[in-house]
């Protein structure tokens, strides 16, 4: 475990690198299966502060040597520690020195002191390990060590996390230390203008979500094409010509570390990111119109074949032959009977795969997507091939312009190219070997501060949403009346409004919070863990949210969750359960499911006779959900796996460098 770091570079030569950046490696059929073979034999770890023991002891003696420290000796020991990274590098003993030194400034500032767990786990991310941390075990704090410590080393760090209100949280609280030990932080957040932008990433650590530092990178790979030589770059930067040079973001791809690793590394990687151009649509909403019209007249099952789970529809030849027979006076790309098809099978899927305040929202006129697993807006991002117009026809909208494509790259190939990545994720067990394939991220298990007192309540399995949402209010009001507040997962913007409208029939006061109040989140997630509240929430009070509770809250039984419907991913759930019962406060979770929740429609019609029978409530809904969600992560991990074969092939985001010489 004491072993001296291994990096793919010498801190010395950072300088003489224009764009630090790992080559994305191009495997073959064989070299994937042998990789994915390997990846499942790995033993994977728990860290125990047995085997970290002498780290810790060398962090607690520096430690005890700090305490006395003057605070005008913090900028001595910080160029000290500079110049001991400089000539020996990243040694145990280094960071052992550093950790105490980051440790001992937090607690001065903040208050808070890295408990031992801590260290282990921040001393596994140097190692570019994917560290699993229980749910409230402080991986916000954690990310402090490993982060300060490659900056003091002259590393470029990037805190990666799911949303902008996490990164500004984040970065905004732990600013005092930074500044403290001379390291610079910036925020990287939507809406910025490119001035702003540029100057938080020269930070020394940058605290961004997933989507604008991939987004970045890629308006960065457009401005280098045709100035793509390593040599030209490095030449430029020596003799400070820079009449030619393009205004970059990022300076490379040093030092990643991921919050939330199997959202960002796994959940989001389905579909790759894509930078696109607004032209002139050739279609028209004519077109559209006339396309959405044929698909309403079509019947399921004679006409087209539809498959909620892989999300596609498919024209039967009794179809096909009735829009290849259908006429319009729209005329141009209509009258193309490739086209036509092509049109009216994404017509169907506009209709029936896609919901309203549930996959998007419409506000002032415009279809805004909603994503699936943090519940926020995704703003400035649409749906490809005509999906997006047809489903702003359908809503009544403006159809905006077709988008071309100008650059893409998943999320797979992109944490790739980083010269040191690792990750924290409070569920990561189950996709550990594909993790470790994919990103060569080794998993390992960090144990608890304090012993975990969550208790799980069980689940309930109704019949329909409607008998669900009564039993869901009945428990709101038994516990919210013994002074505990109440959290309550909803899997959609209209789930959440569905609910509240219950809630308020039966005058329990409450807050939501989804894609349309996502403005007042930190107000409503802090008044989220006062005695009696009561919040309804989509995915957006899951991963990362702290909920703080009172001393009076924690001694009636801490915070109660309460989950309504299942996701297609467990680690999902297990995140909105981790709401309660954290750092070893009492807490409880619960499920109220019902038959017509997404995950459980195609079982239906195989349980319902048994569903009111008592003693198989709960075992059925458990043996359902496992099945369901085991399905579900396959499917989805297939879709990974295709995706990152069409992205190798289209290759249309290389490196800064270029390609190797």
């Amino acid at each position: 475990m004491l072993d001296e770091l291994v990096h793919p570079w010498k801190l010395s030569d950072l300088k003489m690198m224009p764009f630090p950046e790992r080559r994305a490696p191009t495997a073959g059929a064989i070299d994937s299966i042998l990789a994915r073979f390997q990846a499942t034999l790995k033993r994977r770890s728990t860290a125990t502060l047995v085997s970290l023991g002498p780290f810790l002891e060398r962090v607690e003696r520096y430690a005890t040597q700090l305490q006395g420290m003057d605070e005008t000796d913090y900028a001595l020991i910080s160029d000290e520690l500079r110049r001991q990274f400089l000539h020996t590098g990243l040694t145990a003993e280094n960071i052992a020195r550093s950790f105490a030194l980051v440790r001992e400034t937090s607690y001065r500032l903040l208050g808070m002191r890295h408990h031992p767990v801590q260290l282990v786990a921040g001393y596994m991310l140097l190692q570019g390990r994917l560290a699993e941390m229980n749910t409230g075990e402080g991986k916000t704090l954690t990310a402090l060590l490993p982060a300060a410590t490659a900056a003091l080393a002259g590393v470029p760090v990037h805190i990666v996390t799911v949303n902008d209100y996490l990164a500004k949280r984040d970065a905004d609280h732990l600013k005092p230390v930074y500044d403290r030990l001379g390291v610079s932080v910036g925020l990287v957040e939507h809406g910025q203008d490119p001035a702003t932008r540029r100057a938080a990433y020269a930070c020394d650590v940058v605290y961004c979500t997933n989507k604008e530092l991939a987004f970045d990178y890629l308006r960065d790979t457009i401005a280098l094409r045709g100035k793509r030589s390593k040599a030209r770059v490095l030449l430029d930067q020596t003799i400070g010509d820079i009449r030619d040079r393009p205004q970059l973001y990022l300076r490379g791809l040093h030092f990643a570390i991921v919050d939330e690793a199997d959202s960002v590394l796994v959940d989001e990687a389905r579909t790759p990111l894509i930078i696109s151009r607004e032209l002139e649509d050739p279609v028209g909403a004519e077109t559209y119109r006339a396309a959405l019209d044929v698909a309403k007249d079509l019947q399921a099952a004679d006409h087209y074949r539809l498959s909620t789970r892989d999300k596609t529809i498919h024209l039967t030849p009794l179809g096909r032959k009735i829009v290849a027979d259908a006429s319009s006076p729209a005329g141009g790309l209509w009258a193309a009977r490739r086209a036509r098809l092509e049109l009216v099978e994404q017509a169907l899927s506009a209709l029936h795969l896609f919901k309203r305040d549930v996959h998007y929202i419409v506000v002032d006129g415009k279809v805004q997507i909603v994503d699936e697993y943090t519940g926020r807006v995704m703003a400035d991002r649409s749906w490809e091939r005509g999906l997006h117009q047809l489903i702003e026809s359908k809503e009544d909208c403006k159809p905006s312009g077709r988008r071309e494509t100008l650059a893409q790259i998943t999320y797979q190939r992109f944490f790739r190219r980083y010269l040191w990545l690792a990750g924290m994720t409070g569920t990561a067990a189950e996709i550990a070997t594909e993790l470790d394939e994919v990103y060569d991220l080794k998993f390992i298990r960090i144990p608890t501060h304090r012993p975990v007192r969550r208790e799980d309540l069980g689940a309930r399995l109704c019949v329909t949403t409607g008998e669900k949402w009564r039993h869901v209010a009945r428990r709101v009001r038994e516990v919210s009346e013994s002074g505990r507040p109440v959290l309550i997962g909803t899997r959609s913007v209209e789930a959440s409004e569905a609910l509240s409208v219950v809630l308020r029939a039966q005058g329990l006061q409450h807050t939501v919070l989804n894609a349309r109040q996502d403005a007042g989140e930190a107000a409503i997630v802090t008044a989220a863990g006062s005695a009696g509240s009561v919040t309804v929430a989509t995915n957006m009070a899951g991963r990362g949210t702290d909920i703080k509770l009172s001393a009076d809250v924690v001694k009636r039984g801490g915070l109660h969750v309460i989950l309504t419907e299942y996701h297609e991913s467990g680690r999902i759930d297990r995140q909105l359960f981790g709401r309660c019962a954290r750092q070893g406060d009492p807490g409880s979770f619960e499920a109220i499911v019902s038959l017509e929740d997404e995950l459980f429609r195609r079982y239906e019609s195989h349980i319902l006779p048994f569903s009111t029978i008592r003693p198989f409530n709960a075992f059925l809904c458990q043996v359902m959900r496992r099945l369901g969600q085991y399905m579900m992560e396959r499917n989805h991990l297939w879709i990974r796996r295709q995706s990152v074969k069409q992205d190798s092939k289209l290759d249309t985001a290389l490196a800064f460098a270029g390609k190797a010489d």
